[in-house]
């Protein structure tokens, strides 16, 4: 970092003085600039408000509260937006194709505004799964004075004395076929599941990152464990706008908080959380775009030394509003530091480290059973398997919590999309001892990798939880939970060996090797390969067929800047 301030007009242009900068600044007067506001730092507020998802419906009112506090600190607030989609509304259908190619746009329109507005420092807040790792990857791309901001999670529903969220009505929808419910329970689910604004309850993706970004110091303290609707956020948004022209001030940027340390803390506290397997996704993304060297590997060797303590949902009983209530994951990040688990002297937006930044941090109250002690683990190692073998020579990414076993042999039963195993497993074709084959849904063939929320959930709710497991070359949800591998590489559409396999074939899962084996001779293996031919792009036209040109491996982090040149 350096030691001298930041010239605060280094970036923006509209202020320059001269004559030819008189057109620019009537614009800007016409959106609100006084003439003293030419010589303050300028800050954009990047919003990804939204009535499309309740993960965004409020973002505006945050955004508002930032932008208050970059005024009265000193700062010029512009507040923008960038898109944002809905993951639970576009779920199994064909829409969510958009979802991760989303991440992407949204990365590319922060960058676009920032770049070409000028703007000194950046303020960020996110609400959903992608728009949180897209803010972020723009924030790395700009590497100018930033703040991440979380736009909360969600508080339970209710029904029966039941707390319920957006995976309780997946489920449902599996009870109902099974018969297990009726249509008037069902319907009483749906009603209930989702009370309000914020990002879905669970230790899903949003959460996740939202505890990630936190852990690597690009977010103020305890901003990913506040209520989307709650004093606590406002409160976070407005000191988020004063912090970021400190960051100014002193020449904090984000290539001096997001180093190589900064990830490691990152992926140790997702997997302390249990936290979703997008979340590797996302991580490999960010890294890119930091200049950092991040594969997937490393979550193997870090895994290998970091307990999974957090009984959270979706594997777990609790939701992230219980989190918050007795502390969120700053008593925890202090009793992972405290056993050497984190690096401490990684900087942070406070402009403090993340040691100094725990040094007051208050334990868990005593009795809660949230949060396990680290020798009283939920699982003694990551559940976030990394795995290769012939099935993945690439990788592929397990989320394996433990409750599921820890390996898994059955037949083969292949689907080329998801929507061709959805009726299968609700007519009860799907059965016991199956492995489920889901492929051409990897980010090229897909193309977008789309979750797999659907199909999983309809098998915990047909009861098949612990009798049957998935794999894809596909991704999965935040809210997914049973025998499952995503992330596939190479996947079905570059010729992965995932393409070839027939229904019978034998499978196996072995968390414990990490090796995801398809039991034929290598000679058969190579034979079907020969004879496979790549199916014609589902998408020619439009952002869909961009991004299926552009878009690199999972197991690179499916960014689409990674091998332009």
């Amino acid at each position: 970092m350096s030691d001298k301030k930041i010239n605060t007009r280094k970036f923006s242009s509209q202020v320059v003085d001269g004559m030819e900068r008189a057109p620019s600044r009537a614009m800007l007067h016409a959106v609100g600039f006084s003439d003293d506001d030419f010589n303050k730092p300028q800050v954009g507020i990047a919003s990804t408000w939204a009535m499309v998802t309740p993960c965004n419906m409020h973002i505006n009112g945050l955004a508002d509260e930032a932008a208050r506090g970059v005024d009265q600190a000193g700062g010029k607030a512009v507040v923008f937006n960038t898109i944002t989609i809905s993951d639970g509304i576009s779920m199994g259908t064909e829409g969510m194709k958009y979802s991760l190619t989303s991440r992407e746009v949204i990365a590319d329109s922060i960058e676009t505004v920032v770049g070409c507005q000028g703007f000194d420092a950046v303020v960020a807040i996110g609400g959903c799964d992608k728009n949180m790792p897209g803010c972020m990857i723009a924030l790395a791309r700009l590497n100018r004075p930033a703040i991440f901001v979380y736009g909360g999670t969600i508080l339970s529903g209710c029904h029966k004395q039941r707390k319920l969220d957006v995976i309780s009505v997946f489920e449902a929808v599996g009870a109902r076929a099974n018969n297990l419910i009726d249509d008037e329970e069902l319907h009483a689910i749906e009603s209930k599941a989702i009370p309000g604004a914020g990002s879905c309850g669970g230790m899903y993706t949003a959460n996740t990152m939202a505890s990630a970004i936190e852990a690597m110091g690009m977010s103020l303290p305890n901003s990913s464990a506040q209520a989307a609707v709650s004093a606590d956020k406002m409160q976070d948004c407005e000191r988020a706008g004063e912090a970021v022209l400190k960051l100014l001030e002193l020449d904090i940027k984000p290539s001096d908080i997001m180093t190589r340390n900064a990830f490691e803390n990152a992926i140790t506290v997702v997997i302390a959380l249990g936290g979703s397997t997008n979340a590797v996704l996302h991580l490999l993304a960010m890294a890119h775009s930091a200049g950092i060297q991040l594969e997937l590997d490393d979550f193997t060797v870090i895994g290998k030394r970091v307990p999974m303590v957090a009984d959270l949902k979706p594997s777990g009983k609790y939701s992230m509003a219980e989190l918050i209530d007795i502390g969120g994951i700053q008593p925890l990040m202090k009793i992972l530091l405290r056993a050497g688990l984190l690096h401490g002297d990684c900087l942070t937006v406070t402009g403090k480290t993340l040691a100094e930044n725990l040094a007051d941090v208050k334990d868990y109250p005593d009795g809660q059973d949230i949060i396990h002690s680290l020798d009283n683990a939920i699982k003694k190692d990551s559940h976030l398997v990394v795995m290769h073998g012939n099935l993945a020579a690439e990788g592929a990414v397990a989320k394996i919590t433990g409750k599921e076993g820890l390996g898994f042999t059955g037949k083969a039963r292949v689907f080329d999309s998801e929507e061709d195993s959805m009726q299968s497993i609700i007519d009860g074709t799907v059965q016991a001892g199956d492995v489920l084959v889901i492929r051409y849904e990897g980010p090229k063939g897909g193309p977008g990798m789309r979750e797999m929320l659907a199909p999983t959930s309809a098998i915990m709710g047909k009861g098949l939880g612990d009798k049957v497991a998935f794999i894809t070359d596909g991704r999965f949800s935040g809210g997914t939970h049973g025998f499952v591998v995503g992330h596939i590489t190479p996947e079905a559409f570059l010729g992965g060996v995932i393409a070839i396999v027939e229904d019978g074939d034998t499978i196996t899962i072995d968390s414990e090797s990490r090796q995801l084996t398809l039991h034929l001779d290598d000679d058969i293996i190579q034979q079907r390969l020969a004879n496979w031919k790549q199916p014609a792009p589902r998408y020619t036209r439009g952002v869909l067929a961009k991004y299926a040109q552009l878009v690199s491996s999972a197991s690179e982090g499916a960014v689409t800047d990674k091998h332009l040149f």
